[in-house]
């Protein structure tokens, strides 16, 4: 077997750029590829995974054959996997942090990754559901996209993207030494608090979560600080509803971030929200729209039934306006049983029923936002020289 033969650099190439799927990075960029030699038709590749238990190891090692098996002349591939020594893992972390400190907080007012916090004034209206489409919406759009879970109390969003299995237990992140891997549902990188307890223990997904103040701050901060991310363009913040003490937190840790604000059209829920904006105002943060769900539905024979009402998006918007800078009401969500029948079934909607016309309110949604970027003027810029 010849490692120097021309299809054995082929097959590294090929294999070097399968994607690693928690880590978002080529594999042959991670260092995870070793010898590679072809005996004729045959290719033996080994490479080395994170971790014992990789829970990306059936994936890894299914797309490593076929990518081998696509080089021409390739007709049978052998695979040996391992796992990366301890230093190899310290390296690898070394480099995925690009010289931050551990316990850093990536996402400052200088990073290119525009972080927006999805608020309401009260339960309910349907923010969570908002979130979890509109960061799988802004994916399919070709954006990296992370997704917080800050409503810690009423945690659903790994529900909301698919991340439970039968029995309610929530995907788990992966650890590499000092570093926290988000699960990837739908290209978004999720974390929850709902991740990191068990059925039957004291807390449980099925019980609650008797947290104050102080623990709630430190678990945000936990999730900003010790969670790897990676590059993102957007990092969405599904808030929990009303002013209290996470709002006031993240307000305090992303003075900068943005805040969409979600309401119904009835006055009962539209009235609360205006208080969710003007408190993210308080700290700083820019209230970059407002979005209305579950406003007037469309039935087949054209009647249309406003059943929360209508106006109230456009009244927040109007009372969050400023002299100098107005409040956009970025769309109205038509009351949808598919959104809602594809929330309990832990299906995006904008995935599962693309034409659906609260889908489809969400993908205008998600165009806004893509095409307003952060500018750079006045920034620092991250440089790094190889």
């Amino acid at each position: 077997m010849d490692a120097t033969h021309p299809r054995a650099a082929a097959v590294r190439s090929a294999v070097g750029a399968v994607t690693d799927p928690e880590l978002r990075m080529p594999i042959g960029d991670l260092n995870m590829v070793r010898e590679i030699t072809v005996d004729g038709p045959h290719a033996d590749v080994s490479i080395v995974l994170t971790i014992v238990g990789c829970p990306a190891a059936e994936r890894i090692s299914a797309e490593v054959r076929a990518a081998a098996a696509s080089v021409p002349g390739i007709a049978s591939v052998s695979l040996e996997v391992g796992v990366m020594t301890p230093a190899e893992r310290k390296a690898l972390t070394e480099q995925l942090k690009g010289g931050r400190a551990t316990r850093e907080m990536p996402f400052t007012a200088d990073s290119l990754t525009r972080v927006i916090a999805v608020t309401s004034g009260k339960g309910g209206v349907g923010k969570s559901t908002m979130t979890a489409n509109l960061a799988v919406a802004l994916a399919q759009r070709g954006l990296a996209v992370g997704l917080i879970d800050a409503d810690v109390h009423g945690f659903s969003i790994p529900s909301l993207m698919g991340l439970t299995d039968s029995t309610g237990r929530a995907a788990q992140p992966t650890r590499i030494d000092d570093l926290m891997l988000p699960p990837v549902a739908h290209g978004v990188k999720v974390i929850s608090i709902g991740m990191f307890l068990r059925k039957g223990g004291d807390e449980s997904p099925l019980g609650a979560i008797a947290w104050r103040g102080p623990m709630l701050h430190r678990t945000i901060q936990q999730f900003l600080t010790d969670v790897f991310f990676g590059d993102l363009d957007i990092l969405l913040i599904d808030m929990p509803p009303g002013t209290g003490d996470i709002a006031i937190s993240v307000g305090q840790i992303l003075p900068h971030a943005e805040v969409l604000v979600v309401t119904t059209p009835q006055s009962a829920a539209s009235d609360v929200a205006v208080r969710s904006g003007l408190l993210a105002r308080q700290t700083g943060q820019q209230v970059t729209g407002v979005i209305e769900n579950m406003s007037a539905m469309v039935l087949a024979d054209g009647t249309i039934v406003d059943v929360f009402g209508s106006g109230g998006g456009l009244a927040v918007a109007d009372a969050l306006g400023q002299d100098d800078q107005q409040v956009p009401l970025l769309a109205s969500v038509p009351l949808s049983p598919t959104l809602r029948a594809d929330a309990d079934a832990s299906a995006p909607t904008v995935l599962a029923h693309p034409d659906d016309p609260a889908a489809e309110a969400i993908g205008d949604i998600a165009d806004a936002l893509a095409h307003s970027r952060r500018g750079l003027s006045g920034r620092s810029l991250p440089m790094r020289v190889r």
